[in-house]
């Protein structure tokens, strides 16, 4: 199994080298970022049916770490030593139970466990393997392990399936499809780690134990090792989705071709406006009512203004303005930025690409 010291030294080899790589990835994000904003949206739908299918996934994954769901540790359970005789174990697993009393199951394992290396294996592999397996031998304890496989895998397969049912392009759209690479490491990487934990595990750790309170459950260990590892890469998945969709991180900028296209679509809806425009125009000139109703208004607007301005608190107001008790260069930069909001088309917006 890999210790303390295994981590500290690949930590120290790999850090230097990993972390520049990430403090200039994030730099290039952020650059990205201040380069083409893209504004934030809403998680988009497609996306909260992932989100809700990997939150499933990782209640589901820590519910089965519980020890209402592990299988039982009759060692554990009736605190015998390993060197404790067949009969006086399952003797006291019997009073343990009560009316219970012992099971099919328990009568297939008695013969199963009779010798040293069989109990540290049990610590290893757990009581099904030792139960059902039917080539397994003690002296070569890789059987266990080959049988164990299967049963191994199967939770990391399910997981799997989870979360490439999650980044589909049928149920998530293009906003996962730009993660499927990144999810299938890491399903594969989870089932990698935890055959090599059970490959590599030294199963012979427990013969060292003098007492039960000494004893290293390894495969009850792993078993909740795995359920939490699960929710963790659940829980990663789900943000890498939530930021990217959301366009918080992640986002990837629109190509040439794109600005370029959504640059015409702008001008192209600016032209149809002014066209519209002067149409009204040259209807309104060419009819003689309509001019006089045109001109009329504007008679009237002038008149309008004139008595206004010609109010008493007009008039203070722009003896106050011109006295520099209104800051005339903010009013003048307010104008100026409403002039060019009803001067600029906003119709069409950049959009980030999702695939």
């Amino acid at each position: 199994m890999v210790t303390l010291s295994t981590l500290k030294t690949i930590l120290f080899t790999l850090g230097p080298l990993l972390i520049p790589k990430l403090i200039t990835w994030y730099r290039t994000q952020k650059v990205k970022a201040v380069t083409v904003p893209i504004p934030v949206q809403p998680v988009p739908g497609p996306v909260s049916k992932s989100l809700a299918i990997l939150f499933l996934s990782a209640v589901l994954a820590l519910i089965s770490t519980l020890p209402y769901f592990a299988p039982e540790n009759i060692f554990a359970t009736t605190s015998t030593r390993l060197q404790t005789s067949n009969d006086v174990l399952f003797t006291r697993l019997n009073l343990a139970r009560g009316p219970s009393g012992l099971t099919e199951a328990d009568s297939i394992l008695r013969p199963k466990i009779a010798s040293l290396d069989a109990r540290l294996l049990y610590f290893t592999y757990g009581p099904d393997v030792l139960t059902n397996c039917p080539f397994c031998n003690s002296d070569e304890a890789f059987t266990y392990f080959f049988y164990a496989l299967p049963s191994i895998t199967l939770p990391h397969l399910l997981h799997a399936v989870a979360l490439g049912l999650a980044t589909s392009s049928a149920l998530c759209g293009p906003y996962g499809k730009r993660w499927r690479s990144v999810v299938t490491t890491i399903g594969i990487g989870l089932a990698v780690v935890e055959c090599y934990l059970f490959g590599s595990y030294e199963w012979k750790t427990n013969a060292r134990a003098v007492r039960p309170e000494q004893y290293v459950l390894f495969y009850w260990r792993m078993r909740v090792f795995r359920g939490i590892v699960i929710a963790v890469a659940d829980v990663l998945v789900a943000g890498l989705l939530w930021l990217s969709s959301t366009n918080r991180m992640f986002v990837v900028p629109p190509s040439a071709a794109e600005r370029m296209e959504t640059a015409m679509r702008v001008l192209e809806n600016a032209r149809a406006k002014l066209n519209a425009v002067g149409i009204m125009r040259n209807a309104v000139v060419r009819d003689e009512g309509l001019r006089r109703k045109a001109e009329a208004y504007w008679r009237k607007e002038g008149l309008v203004m004139g008595e206004v301005m010609d109010e008493r608190e007009v008039v203070d107001g722009v003896r106050n303005a011109l006295g520099g008790r209104i800051q005339v260069a903010k009013v003048e930069e307010e104008a100026r930025r409403y002039a060019e909001g009803i001067t600029s088309f906003q119709d069409v917006q950049l959009q980030p690409q999702v695939g």
